[in-house]
Formats: structure tokens, sequence, C-alpha cells
């Protein structure tokens, strides 16, 4: 890889506790191992928008971008700059990262996600290049923000080589590893396990609180209300959930949407069982022989696949050999930094 220098602009702090940010710290960290010059930068948080104030600090940090440079704009700060796109785009070699589109989180009224459609549109159509985390985001991409196929690349985030969990929890033990968000539905996942309190399980819900502080709360005091108190743990966010993988029998995560899903290969990888929502890119990561799929929102196909699951000693052990069969599969953040650095280097040459 040849040598260059690019910048990479972020809203707020890069040590923010998402799946997002963290794809983001590794990817910079491993373009640097392949000699890459990244400058990065951290922009005023706009992932609903951007006060007048705010607008002229991007506006200004943006102007003082040399021309011609290759400027890699996560996009929680992208979607909702189309005027800024806009107006630097015949200056500056703006390239996209989509992790997934704002539109589609969870939580928004009927004006906010029309409002963020309209932006992310314009904004994405000032990009020389779109890179994306999964082919599940590239396609939505296409079909409903028009951006053209060749201009988008799929880079998926990578995975470490870790040991299998020994998976021998007497009583089984449940990981969630997601911050507490509407998006990520714990709530679904609280009343499906309130449904199942006569077989043997405890489990771990290990994620910030920070990011939805009330729906956090929530979730605590319904866990509180349904007595389960004692079988669920919140743990807060951990700087390291590998230990938390090594400890757990199976994975569980219901999320509503994922434009990834980088937890779900992480339990891959750790060779557990996964059930999950058939929701966004999920089934693209998680094979049929790793998991079991339930459709979003749905507590009740919840509750019966845990039932099953926790009932079921010769189905956990096909869903663990499935688990550990996928992990040899799986990409490595090296390949991930490759396909990324490929990608800047044609928009540099460009």
């Amino acid at each position: 890889m040849s040598d260059f220098s690019f910048y990479f602009a972020y809203p707020g702090d890069l040590d923010t506790p998402t799946g997002g940010y963290r794809y983001n710290c590794r990817l910079i960290a491993e373009l640097e191992k392949l000699r890459l010059n990244i400058k990065t930068l951290s922009l005023p948080a706009s992932a609903l928008g951007a006060d007048q104030q705010s607008l002229k600090t991007i506006e200004q940090t943006f102007r003082e971008i040399p021309d011609q440079s290759v400027v890699v704009i996560d996009g929680l700060a992208f979607g909702v700059l189309d005027i800024t796109a806009a107006a630097e785009s015949h200056r500056l070699k703006l390239v996209a990262l989509c992790h997934h589109p704002l539109a589609l989180e969870t939580g928004l009224d009927e004006d906010q996600k029309q409002r963020l459609l309209k932006s992310e549109r314009r904004a994405l159509a000032c990009a020389r290049a779109t890179i994306v985390t999964s082919e599940q985001t590239k396609n939505i991409l296409v079909d409903q923000f028009a951006v053209p196929p060749g201009r988008i690349f799929v880079a998926v985030p990578g995975v470490d080589q870790v040991p299998f969990a020994p998976c021998d929890g007497d009583p089984i033990r449940l990981l969630t590893v997601a911050s507490l968000t509407r998006r990520k539905a714990h709530d679904v996942l609280i009343d499906s396990l309130a449904a199942i309190t006569d077989l043997p399980w405890r489990a771990r819900f290990v994620g910030s609180n920070d990011l939805d502080p009330e729906w956090a709360a929530g979730l605590k005091d319904r866990v509180s209300d349904l007595g389960l108190a004692d079988r669920i743990c919140f743990t807060g966010h951990v700087e390291d959930a590998r230990p938390e993988f090594q400890k757990a029998d199976m994975f569980v995560l219901p999320s509503r949407f994922e434009g990834y899903g980088m937890v779900f290969a992480e339990a891959l990888a750790a060779g557990l069982p996964v059930v999950a929502a058939r929701a966004g890119a999920v089934p693209d990561v998680v094979p049929e022989k790793a998991s079991i799929l339930v459709p979003p929102d749905d507590a009740a196909a919840l509750t019966e696949t845990l039932k099953r699951i926790l009932s079921n000693a010769p189905l956990r052990r096909q869903l663990r050999e499935g688990a550990r069969q996928a992990a040899g599969n799986l990409p490595r953040w090296t390949d991930t930094a490759t396909r990324f650095a490929s990608t800047l280097q044609k928009v540099f040459e460009a």
C-alpha cells in the first residue's frame, strides 16, 4: 500500500461505547499498520442534526482541510451534513462511512425520519465513494438512497481469534452485549425471559447506560417489577467484553435492526450459539447452523425459541458446533483494513 494521508471525521468522542465507534477505532489502528497517515477530526455531535454554532464550527473545520484531500466522514455526522458536503464536494474527495442509515434508527417520529432520509440522500450524492459494513446496507443505499452500486464498497468488521468458550454453565448463562438503547430490543428479551422463569438460566446484560439514560432506567425498573433482579445482571459498559463471551453459554440479542452486528461475529468467534431477530444484516452475519432467528419485536417467538434451546441439550451442542465451524470463516481485521485502504487508494488516485 502506497503511503498517503487522509482525514477521518466523526461526531463526538471516538471512545463512545457503540459498535460503530469500535469499528472506527480498530479500523484506524489497522490502517496505520498499513502505513496510512490518518488525521482524525472530532466534529460536534450531530446524529439528529446540529445547531447553527455547531454547523459553523464544522464548516470552518472543513474549510481548513487542503484541496483534493481524501476525507472519510462517519455516517452519524455525514448524514446530516448535506449542505456542507455539497459545498465541499468539488474541492475535497469525500468518502462516506455508513454503518447504517440514520433514518432507520429506532424511536424516530415520521418528521425526523423523513428529514434524515432527505439529508442523507443529498449528502451521499456528494461522496466519491461510500463504504458500508454489510451487503445489506449496500442494498438499502441502492434501493432507498439512490446511490449507484459502483460507488459502494463493503468492508465488513473483522474479529480476533479467541479461544472457544467452554459452555459449561449450570445454570445456563445467557449473554447480551449492546448499549441499552431502543434499537437493541432489551425490552423484548426481558419480557421473553419473564415467561420462562421455570427453567434454569442466568443472564448478563453488558452495555452502556449512557446513550439513552431514560430508556436504560426503564429497562432496569422492568426487570425489578418482574422479579428478575436476581437473574438478570446489568453490568454497564465494560472496556473489554472478551471475558464475558468466555463465561457465557449462549448469546441472545433481538435487535430491531443491525447494519452489521459486530457482537454477533464476536459470539461466533467464541463458539457461542446465537439467538437473534431476523433484522437487517443479522442473517448475513449469523449462519443457520449456529443460530435460531425470530421475527423482530416478537416476544412470544423469542420465548418459545429460548425455551426450546434451554430445555434441549443436544440442540445446544448442535448449535455450538455450528458456531465453532462458522468461527473459522469470519474475516479478520487485516482483511477489513485492506479492503478499506484499497477503496481510499482508488479515490486518492482518481
